[in-house]
């Protein structure tokens, strides 16, 4: 700032300050073959306002520039490019460029497309019984709505369940739209989920679809043998007499206790007898 003599504002500058640029980190991913996104973050805190310029190339465009975007950006930004049938079969160079001031650096990324490739989840799972099958449940879903309808751009699937009281995961595999699930536990509630992946094994397997639930029927062996049992107690129950009041007097008594009194006794005259003859004897 400057200031007259008496003390007056001539002029002021306000002054930002912070740190140079970092280079930053670049990551893409594809979920599908013509769509791909790329994100980045700033590998060093400027405190400053922040300018990104994003290119990207393909192996048909040979110029530096092709695609290129600039924009003001914020930290962690994701920008997403649609490729042509044609450069999707290509290579891919992403560039991003950090600019403040007069400094600038540039972060890059080169890949193929199938290397990022991640499909989004499939959609529409349903999970239903099947009548008289105890241990079956029938699996139905449908492709994600970001994958080509076009027959040459297949998906494969991977088909997760358990029952909700257990812990561990069963695993099938599949290229089907729908699949029956055969050892799943009779009466209790099971969960399944589903990913896709590339038919031809590129890229990587989507994340896990969100959980759908299903009870299998119950056995009818176990619930007619259940049935039978609830029937023959309730009709014992029903025969059964009632416990009317005895008027007599319960006798208490037992054999047993009869027996041992009447040894104790014997044994107790016993010895009176014994001791009388003892005394007799000794007075003669």
């Amino acid at each position: 700032a400057c200031h007259h003599e008496d003390s007056g504002l001539l002029h002021a500058v306000s002054l930002r300050l912070g740190y140079l640029p970092g280079v930053p980190f670049v990551s893409c991913r594809a979920s599908d073959y013509e769509n791909f996104s790329c994100s980045w973050t700033s590998s060093v805190e400027t405190f400053l306002p922040t300018r990104y310029i994003t290119t990207y190339r393909t192996a048909l465009l040979k110029a530096a520039g092709a695609g290129g975007l600039e924009a003001q950006r914020g930290r962690g930004h994701v920008e997403q490019w649609r490729l042509s049938r044609e450069e999707a079969v290509g290579s891919k160079g992403i560039g991003g460029r950090r600019v403040e001031g007069e400094e600038s650096c540039w972060g890059a990324a080169s890949l193929h497309l199938c290397c990022c490739f991640k499909p989004d989840p499939p959609e529409g799972l349903v999970v239903e019984p099947i009548p008289l099958a105890p241990r079956r449940l029938h699996v139905s879903w449908k492709y994600p709505s970001s994958w080509p309808k076009e027959p040459h751009f297949q998906l494969r699937f991977r088909l997760q369940y358990r029952p909700i009281i257990h812990r561990s995961w069963s695993v099938v595999e599949t290229v089907n739209l729908s699949e029956v699930i055969t050892d799943a536990f009779a009466g209790l509630e099971h969960v399944v989920q589903v990913s896709a992946k590339d038919f031809l094994d590129a890229g990587n397997w989507s994340e896990w679809s969100a959980e759908a639930r299903a009870t299998p029927v119950r056995d009818p062996a176990t619930m007619a043998s259940e049935e039978t049992t609830t029937n023959a107690s309730l009709e014992s129950l029903a025969e059964e007499p009632s416990q009317a009041p005895n008027p007599e007097p319960i006798n208490r008594s037992d054999p047993l206790e009869k027996m041992a009194i009447l040894v104790s006794l014997g044994i107790f005259a016993f010895f009176i007898l014994a001791a009388v003859l003892v005394i007799t004897i000794l007075i003669w």
